[in-house]
């Protein structure tokens, strides 16, 4: 499970965030919800360990994140969550098989390409394996980021306004995706959003 208690954080210089404490279940999905500037990216960041909080506990999986150092949190994350950010940020040099490739390899997993070619299959995207991102249209770039942040079968992935520049269709068919079973295992989707259409799909649901 992945939870916090008391969360508190504040940039230099910045208004204080106090977060509401939340819990997100094995296979359960939820949505965090708030406008711009109301902290739901410093959460996500908080939840995921790429940032500390000045006070409170992010608990995920009986581990409290913000007890360990940056390079037992990159490990951690890299073991069990997948990351959507609002931006992509491929490795642009490479072909779409091998950012997957690289993303199995610098989380210190083995390569599986049975896995990564079914993911591919199942995102529809096996047919642009040898291609560059920048030459994939934003549609293919969105499945491709969601084939990158369950290449290492994550029990988590935190996605980052992922449906924000997406039509109404094309938001429905990003839903339909994140609910097929990728892992194996049951995965939890965290998102942070502003995007009030994803409110009718999910009961789990945190507002800032």
């Amino acid at each position: 499970m992945l939870s916090t208690h008391s969360l508190n954080f504040q940039y230099p210089s910045g208004t204080p965030f106090i977060f509401p404490d939340l819990q997100c279940r094995p296979g359960e999905n939820l949505i965090i919800l708030g406008d711009s500037g109301s902290g739901k990216t410093t959460l996500l960041h908080l939840l995921s360990g790429i940032l500390t909080p000045q006070s409170g506990d992010v608990d995920a999986e009986g581990i409290k994140l913000n007890l360990m150092n940056v390079t037992e949190r990159d490990a951690f994350r890299g073991k069990h969550m997948g990351m959507i950010f609002q931006k992509h940020f491929f490795m642009e040099g490479l072909s779409v098989l091998e950012n997957l490739k690289a993303a199995q390899k610098l989380s210190g997993s083995t390569t599986d390409i049975d896995h990564l070619d079914q993911l591919m299959v199942k995102l529809g995207i096996k047919h642009l394996s040898r291609k560059k991102p920048y030459k994939l249209s934003q549609g293919e770039q969105q499945r491709f980021s969601i084939a990158r942040a369950l290449a290492n079968k994550p029990s988590y992935v935190l996605a980052d306004e992922p449906t924000s520049s997406l039509d109404d269709r094309n938001c429905e068919k990003f839903i339909e995706l994140i609910q097929l079973p990728f892992t194996g295992k049951p995965v939890s989707w965290i998102i942070a959003t502003h995007d009030q259409r994803l409110r009718k799909y999910f009961t789990n649901i945190y507002e800032l």
